[in-house]
């Protein structure tokens, strides 16, 4: 068992976590496991982070936010910056980063947030801070999006609370997507609050989206409950906050097992024109909306 920051970063304290999930507590929303708490283990080979997005305004680098574990050939992703978990530039750095360890040293990965926020979309101080850092930030966010959606190893969201806007295009990017049950808002609030769906959260929405759900999740700007968003499509699964951390698990080790390359190959015919269809149209598409 090893538990890892995904910037490599070295821990003092000598022992390390008991389990692989101990990060992963949904069962209590009031407790935070703190770095202090659970220490992280050296790395022989860090993986340095990818470069920066020119141009984003970035606060001062603190605990990471992102921790990294693995059972078995299953990968633990969790997402924790103490708050809702924004897509700041930090944090998709971080993810970019640990995306890239979980390829060389796993079979699948499980991408969880904090307990009761799975991730709550774009750094909006970035968002309004100016239109370039806007968009630096939304084409950093975006390959994110893609990497996740095409990544080449099984991918389990286990969407641990709420999950609006980017965020639940980030679990719409997952192969499997199990989610806690509770008075969770899941869904593209976008057209609510003054803005256009973007090209990118249109298309991943209507690859997972069932077809009679997409004009309420896109144009009327529909928010789910878990139970409604597992109805309308963005959710494969709900299960009871307690039982979410094996469930995901268990899964991200029954798609391990399957054959690499037939996974990999069946996932790229699968999404391949999905993809293509964004980067051919995001930057254009972000360009106009920010008005450039």
């Amino acid at each position: 068992m090893r538990d890892i920051t995904s910037n490599g970063r070295t821990s003092t304290e000598e022992r390390a976590l008991a389990s692989p999930l101990a990060h992963f507590d949904v069962s209590n929303p009031h407790h935070r496991v703190t770095v202090r708490q659970a220490p992280a283990i050296a790395l022989t080979a860090p993986v340095a982070p990818r470069p920066a997005a020119a141009a984003v305004y970035r606060p001062r680098m603190s605990e990471p936010l992102v921790r990294y574990t693995q059972e078995d050939k299953v990968a633990v992703l969790t997402m924790d910056d103490g708050k809702a978990n924004a897509l700041s530039v930090q944090m998709i750095d971080e993810l970019l980063a640990a995306l890239d360890r979980v390829e060389r040293e796993a079979g699948a990965v499980v991408l969880a947030g904090r307990a009761e926020k799975f991730c709550a979309g774009f750094d909006l101080r970035v968002m309004m801070s100016g239109p370039d850092q806007a968009i630096a930030l939304l084409t950093r966010g975006a390959e994110l999006l893609l990497r996740l959606f095409e990544f080449p190893l099984p991918v389990v969201m286990a969407v641990t609370g709420h999950a609006l806007a980017g965020g639940v295009l980030v679990v719409c990017t997952g192969d499997v997507r199990i989610g806690a049950d509770g008075p969770y808002k899941l869904g593209l609030n976008e057209v609510a609050i003054g803005m256009p769906v973007p090209l990118l959260a249109m298309e991943l929405a209507r690859a997972r989206l069932l077809p009679t759900e997409l004009t309420r999740a896109t144009l009327l700007a529909q928010i789910y409950t878990p139970t409604e968003a597992r109805a309308a499509g963005y959710l494969d699964q709900v299960v009871a906050p307690d039982a979410l951390a094996a469930t995901a698990l268990a899964e991200g080790k029954r798609l391990a097992a399957l054959p690499r390359a037939a996974y990999t190959g069946t996932k790229q015919r699968l999404r391949a024109a999905v993809a293509r269809t964004i980067r051919d149209g995001h930057a254009a598409d972000v360009q106009r909306a920010l008005g450039k």
